[in-house]
């Protein structure tokens, strides 16, 4: 037959190459018959799945090729499928090898950005994650032998059901004075104080460093270490969202806030002299005033415009005095303290430059219904939020830094 003489010719064939060659064909013969096996009976795949392998893997006598396994363990924390996880709980580490790349990504293909640890056994997030978003993370390590272990995850973080009002005193696109000092309020007790202080962050155009004091559990004010230079521009950046204010509440904003600061004014207001220094951009003009009397002094110390009121009523029982005064229309009111400190217009009587009639706030001459053109109405109409009012020579002590924005009366070494 033709197929035993074509056998015939394949083993002289092999005989000029050597047993090697032989071996090589005969092999391919195996292969080929099996594979016509399986064509002529459904059950066969199952063996040649096994068999193919572990023949084409056997080496030079036979000896078994299987690859090694890495001894690297990675854990990475959550799980692969947990749902609603802390934003703060991701973490990846290794056991047994070092970590060569630990990728994140959000839904969205977004990087989560972090760094795996000097030792390269550990890897976290430079941030908490954020709140109801689905996450994937790839990690990679390599044993002492070089050997790749790698990592699939998927995991979902948590939707807060409890949430902290935010709240603050700028107005975005707003220009304010150079003691301007950033307060924000909370509508519930915050715990985790350092992380919400990592959570609100300040840029500037000329590097001015800000930091943040607390007043209580519920307030943070932030400041530079001296009055803001005139011009900068300045961005509060809030990432509280995924911030976990308190056991289980959540911080409900991500934002930023842009102000810029005006031009430099400090007034300073003398009670012995009775006499007010104003000086604006360099140039320094004085007026006569009145402060509290003896019986009401003024706070010593350094405040700050909060606000300005065209016209206001002051009430004296609405800061602890009785029926002494109750004044429906007074003009051109700017408040200092939340304790009901004011410099305002004064059409009722004239003190100015002579004593002290007032129950506490600083007041200058104007007329009823309020002058623009009277002193307190020029100086109400040249100033602006967070321009600096100082209060020297007083009888009364320092006004407490948490009265309105007295932070300036507190050292930037205890602030």
């Amino acid at each position: 037959m033709r197929t035993g003489t074509a056998a015939g010719d394949a083993i002289r064939t092999g005989r000029r190459f050597g047993r090697r060659g032989a071996a090589a064909l005969l092999m391919g013969g195996v292969l080929l018959l099996t594979a016509a096996c399986n064509d002529d009976k459904g059950g066969g795949s199952s063996d040649a799945a096994t068999t193919a392998p572990a023949d084409a893997g056997a080496g030079a006598g036979g000896a078994s090729a299987t690859p090694k396994n890495s001894t690297a363990v990675l854990n990475v924390e959550p799980k692969d499928g947990a749902q609603d996880v802390p934003p703060g709980a991701l973490a990846v580490s290794v056991s047994n090898g070092k970590l060569t790349t630990v990728e994140v990504t959000d839904k969205n293909g977004k990087p989560v950005e972090g760094a795996i640890t000097p030792d390269g056994t550990g890897w976290k997030p430079a941030a908490a994650l954020a709140v109801g978003m689905a996450y994937k993370v790839d990690a990679q390590a390599k044993d002492a032998d070089g050997l790749v272990a790698a990592s699939t995850t998927t995991f979902t973080t948590l939707t807060p059901e409890k949430k902290v009002s935010t709240n603050d005193n700028i107005s975005d696109g707003a220009t304010y004075g150079v003691g301007m000092i950033v307060s924000v309020n909370f509508t519930k007790d915050v715990k985790n104080k350092d992380a919400v202080l990592k959570g609100i962050t300040f840029a500037t155009d000329n590097n001015t460093e800000v930091k943040g004091h607390w007043f209580g559990d519920r307030r943070l004010d932030f400041r530079p270490a001296e009055y803001w230079k005139p011009g900068t521009k300045v961005t509060v950046k809030y990432r509280l969202k995924s911030v976990e204010v308190a056991p289980g509440v959540y911080g409900d904003v991500d934002k930023d806030e842009p102000f810029t600061i005006g031009r430099s004014r400090v007034s300073t207001a003398d009670a012995k002299s009775h006499m007010m220094t104003v000086e604006t951009s360099g140039k320094s003009t004085t007026l006569p005033v009145t402060l509290g009397a003896d019986a009401t002094p003024s706070w010593g110390g350094t405040m700050v415009i909060m606000s300005k009121e065209k016209v206001t009523r002051m009430n004296s029982q609405t800061v602890g005095l009785g029926g002494e005064y109750d004044i429906q229309d007074v003009p051109h009111a700017m408040r200092l303290t939340t304790s009901g400190t004011f410099v305002h217009g004064n059409y009722w009587a004239s003190p100015f430059g002579k004593t002290n009639a007032s129950h506490g706030c600083v007041s200058m001459a104007d007329e009823k219904g309020g002058s623009d053109a009277s002193v307190a109405g020029k100086f109400f109409n040249d100033s602006m939020v967070g321009d600096v009012v100082k209060i020297v020579n007083s009888k009364e002590k320092t006004v407490a830094p948490s009265n309105g924005l007295g932070g300036w009366n507190v050292s930037w070494a205890n602030w």
